[in-house]
């Protein structure tokens, strides 16, 4: 036998075997711990994937509440619009079968296609085009339904690609008839449908505009907070102005959903869970009265434009601007607010179209801006009540007690009391410019029922030592204008309120830079100057006035109701102070310093301003415009021309020393020994506010 003492070439090695048992091992080493991970560590990951593959979860929208007036008017409501709506997995063919995005774009390539007869049919009753512009990654993300230049075929392969079993808007708010049409071919054309869709009508429109708003997309910043409410930003709409805005919450209501099971394709097959129903939002009914509400407009309009002929022919828009407000001083209802010019908010129910948003915002009227509450003006001599009742209730003055209007005062205009730059100033009283003399000798009644300005000059700033306490001051003229609801918002369920300016030398000194000017007691005396308040503020106060001093809170709301009709938030009026009860003002010595004590408004103070008011219409600067209606309706009331230079008539180069413009105001309420009704009306470089704004407050009067 032959000894082997090598192994021949080509034989096996054993060491190979063991390489490849190890590659093996590694192998399904591998997938074993791949498996293990995805089935045990990762398991319920996986699950939940699959789990949310396979099923939705399908918002339901509610329907929002609705807004009627005080007398069941309704304001704003939910009608229906129809939607035509393509589902392109219902469609009898491929929707892609009748274009082309080749060299001819929108090229009909297959006229025999079911889809094509349908799309033609379609465009025949729509008047949108079968087939028009170019599908690129560009066009396809700037895709929006029914603000689209694509054709039935274009939108309908967008909706395929993104979700077949989703309809996808081919044309909203058709009308009705058209919508029934399409219905009852609902067997000749699958795949096409009718979506009805709750969209905000507003059947005032610009009536009521200011105070109802508008409602717009939820805002981006918003998106979280409103997802976890339950609404969808891309299709769920939030108030943006007015009460849409301000109780929305009551408003919006509660969305409901499905859990549904779906296929691959996105195909509904059956409820996992019982739908959960949507809750409608709550019903409001507003103290407005839309009669009321039309007459104040309509007479605000007439004489500005009345005036406007009769004045200033050779300027026709002179007086456009205004606003009116009607309330009851007992509760604080407000019965009207118009605030002119407006917007038609109707325009803005279904979308809101750039170009007229930034025609409203561009317009130097600023309609988008309810100047009711949100503009800031002088308030005149209206604001005369509220160092009336201070130099009354201070004993600056007594009722009887005479002071001198010789027309003309002049005054050395200090910023400190050793100022050696002091310069003297003319102060004059509005009967001057016509006369070259003042009042004479005036009381309180007559100061009030004339308005005279030097009456209150001196009064405010204590001229020459002529009255006791070196007249009553800025500080304690503050402390009698928030007693009566000015410097501070006053709380109206409406947004964008602005609070007005009481000023003071520390205001001043932090925000102008400069100390506080003798003359600068005097104009705010008069409601110039610094002094601003909103047309709201001053209504409030001669309310306050004319409910023995009662400051009631103003409202928008009288009730809310549930969906059914039921009242579940009765109205109650809400007292905010009763300036006569409560001591709401801080007493001064006589350098003008707080003694930490405080006092109210004595009660027989009120009722002598309120005589003086009385007196306004009976013998003073509204006599004329009320002699007609005094004996029927007796009221009172107080006239106010407030002088401005603001940037708009900088602008125009009217702010000459002696001669700036003026706003009228005019503020009334009656019946005077019961009053139900208060007035304001504020005319925007209206001039005289016995002459263009009394006959206004005299309008919505007579119409209450």
């Amino acid at each position: 036998m032959k000894r082997i003492d090598s192994v021949p070439s080509g034989a096996f090695e054993s060491w190979r075997l063991w390489v490849l048992y190890g590659l093996m091992i590694i192998v399904f080493g591998f997938y074993t711990v791949r498996l293990f991970s995805l089935q045990i560590i990762e398991g319920e990951t996986y699950v939940a994937r699959a789990e949310e593959n396979r099923t939705a979860r399908i918002n339901i929208p509610t329907q929002r509440g609705i807004i009627y007036d005080r007398n069941g008017t309704i304001l704003a409501r939910n009608i229906a619009s129809y939607n035509v709506v393509i589902t392109p997995a219902n469609l009898p063919g491929y929707v892609g079968d009748v274009i082309s995005n080749g060299p001819d774009e929108g090229e009909i390539i297959n006229l025999d296609s079911p889809v094509q007869e349908i799309y033609r049919q379609l465009e025949n009753l729509i008047n949108v085009p079968v087939s028009n512009g170019l599908l690129t990654d560009e066009t396809v993300l700037a895709f929006s339904p029914c603000q689209t230049d694509f054709g039935i075929a274009q939108v309908a392969l967008i909706g395929y690609t993104n979700s077949p079993y989703n309809p996808v808007r081919i044309k909203c708010n058709v009308d009705q008839q058209t919508a029934m049409i399409i219905r009852e071919r609902a067997t000749d054309w699958p795949g096409v449908g009718i979506e009805i869709e709750p969209i905000r009508d507003y059947p005032t429109g610009a009536l009521t505009a200011e105070v109802i708003g508008f409602l717009g997309p939820i805002p981006a910043a918003e998106e979280t907070y409103y997802r976890e409410l339950g609404f969808q930003p891309n299709r769920d709409k939030v108030g943006y102005a007015g009460v849409e805005a301000s109780l929305n919450d009551i408003l919006i209501g509660t969305n409901g959903f499905r859990v549904v099971e779906r296929d691959s394709a996105g195909k509904i097959l059956r409820d996992l869970e019982a739908p959960v129903q949507p809750v409608p939002g709550n019903n409001v009914r507003l103290t407005i009265d839309t009669r009321l509400q039309q007459v104040a407009l309509e007479s605000l309009k007439y004489w500005m434009a009345y005036m406007n002929q009769r004045h200033h022919p050779e300027e026709p828009g002179r007086y456009s601007s205004g606003v009116v407000i009607a309330m009851n001083p007992k509760t604080g209802e407000i019965l009207a607010m118009v605030s002119y010019p407006t917007f038609e908010n109707n325009r803005l129910a279904r979308f809101i179209p750039a170009y007229y948003y930034n025609q409203l915002q561009e317009d130097p009227h600023k309609p988008l801006l309810n100047h009711a509450i949100s503009a800031e003006h002088p308030p005149g001599s209206v604001f005369k009540m509220a160092a009336a009742i201070g130099i009354l209730n201070e004993g600056v003055v007594t009722v009887d007690q005479k002071i001198n209007d010789p027309g003309k005062i002049t005054l050395e205009n200090r910023y400190a009391e050793n100022d050696p730059t002091a310069r003297t100033q003319d102060y004059v009283c509005y009967v001057y410019r016509d006369t070259n003399a003042g009042h004479g000798d005036v009381d309180f009644m007559e100061g009030v029922a004339k308005s005279c300005d030097v009456y209150f000059y001196k009064v405010g700033g204590g001229y020459k030592d002529e009255v006791s306490g070196n007249g009553l001051g800025i500080w304690r003229m503050g402390e009698y204008a928030r007693a009566l609801g000015y410097d501070e918002p006053t709380g109206i369920e409406l947004p964008g309120e602005e609070d007005g300016l009481i000023p003071n030398p520390d205001w001043k000194r932090r925000t102008v830079g400069e100390n506080w000017a003798t003359g600068d007691t005097y104009i705010a005396t008069m409601g110039q100057g610094y002094v601003l308040s909103t047309p709201l503020q001053v209504l409030v106060s001669f309310a306050t006035l004319a409910n023995d001093g009662k400051r009631m809170q103003p409202t928008i709301i009288r009730e809310v109701l549930d969906s059914e009709g039921n009242v579940i938030r009765p109205f109650e009026p809400k007292l905010q102070v009763d300036i006569t009860q409560e001591p709401v003002i801080n007493i001064y010595d006589e350098d003008f310093h707080l003694t930490g004590e405080k006092r109210v408004v004595e009660p027989w103070v009120i009722e002598k301003t309120k005589e003086a008011m009385r007196l306004v219409v009976e013998d003073g600067t509204s006599a004329l415009i009320f002699e007609d209606v005094d004996v029927e309706m007796p009221s009172a009331g107080k006239t106010g021309t407030a002088e401005y230079c603001d940037n708009v008539a900088q602008e125009k180069g009217i702010c000459d020393f002696g001669l700036w413009p003026a706003h009228a105001w005019y503020v009334g309420y009656a019946p005077y020994n019961d009053p139900e009704i208060a007035v304001v009306a504020f005319v925007y470089n209206g001039d005289e506010g016995a002459v263009l704004s009394a006959p206004v407050v005299k309008d919505v009067m007579l119409a209450y």
